[in-house]
């Protein structure tokens, strides 16, 4: 395939990408031409084994080829109405895996859209790991100053662990800090949080900051005082993600968010 051939298609897939709610998509009658059939026939039976390999992929069909009908000019003033359909980068990538690998257009297409829909995923990855870091760091700041603030009445750096591990076992169901680790498989040496999810990282950051506003408000004193605050608030907190179908102690993270744990570890240390 030479130079010009791959200019002109990377040109002409651009031109005709639009944007529908933040969404890259395509219609699929201006890729017809593009991808080297000049029969809409012909190329609706590509579209159609690309929605099989979206279905069997466990997607939404609906979610990447919406069908739709659109007024065209057919010369003299005149317009007749035609259906199209619309396509996001992944159906446009189905498309070209499905299509006739003879064709220069589809060979150029297949690797046109899988580098697309990678540079996405890796936007995507990368917004991720910042939610991630951003709630990490919120939790980091509120045990902080909740540390400064028991020592200040009477407990030491021992008790701040004890209090966090007892708030811990009320949000995981009864698991504290060293038996969430444990279930988790995480070495002993790094925080727990590190591993958490950002629903479960900013859960714990809540019960925390109520924590530190009771702690002033009330003025209370003691490991005892403060242990029973952050126990209620930590509880009360995982009463609402129960309400919500959700189990702080069952949520873990997959091989890939692991990494980004690992990423997240390392942008904490620089």
């Amino acid at each position: 395939m030479d130079r010009e051939l791959i200019q002109s298609l990377a040109k002409d897939f651009e031109s005709y990408a639009i944007e529908i709610d933040g969404v890259e998509c395509w219609f699929a009658r201006d890729l017809q031409t593009p991808l080297g059939y000049d029969k809409w026939e012909n190329f609706y039976k590509v579209v159609q084994k690309a929605k099989i390999a979206c279905e069997n992929a466990g997607n939404i069909v609906a979610d990447h080829f919406l069908d739709v009908r659109k007024m065209v000019d057919i010369g003299s003033q005149a317009t007749r109405e035609i259906d199209d359909i619309i396509l996001t980068r992944y159906a446009c990538y189905l498309i070209a895996q499905n299509g006739d690998p003879r064709k220069d257009e589809i060979a150029f297409a297949q690797t046109y859209f899988a580098l697309q829909t990678r540079k996405q995923e890796l936007l995507e990855e990368r917004l991720r790991l910042a939610e991630r870091l951003r709630a990490r760091e919120k939790l980091i700041t509120s045990e902080i100053e909740l540390s400064k603030l028991i020592y200040e009445r009477g407990v030491d750096e021992s008790g701040f662990g004890r209090i966090r591990s007892k708030g811990d076992a009320a949000m995981f169901g009864g698991y504290n800090t060293r038996q969430m680790k444990y279930r988790l498989s995480i070495p002993q040496n790094r925080p727990l949080a590190d591993f958490l999810p950002t629903v479960t990282i900013t859960a714990k950051n809540l019960a925390t900051e109520i924590t530190n506003f009771n702690v002033q408000q009330q003025s209370l004193h003691g490991e005892p005082a403060i242990t029973s605050e952050h126990v209620k608030n930590n509880a009360a907190i995982r009463k609402t993600l129960i309400e919500r179908g959700i189990k702080p102690e069952n949520l873990t993270l997959d091989d890939f968010e692991r990494l980004l744990s690992d990423n997240l570890q390392r942008m904490l240390l620089e």
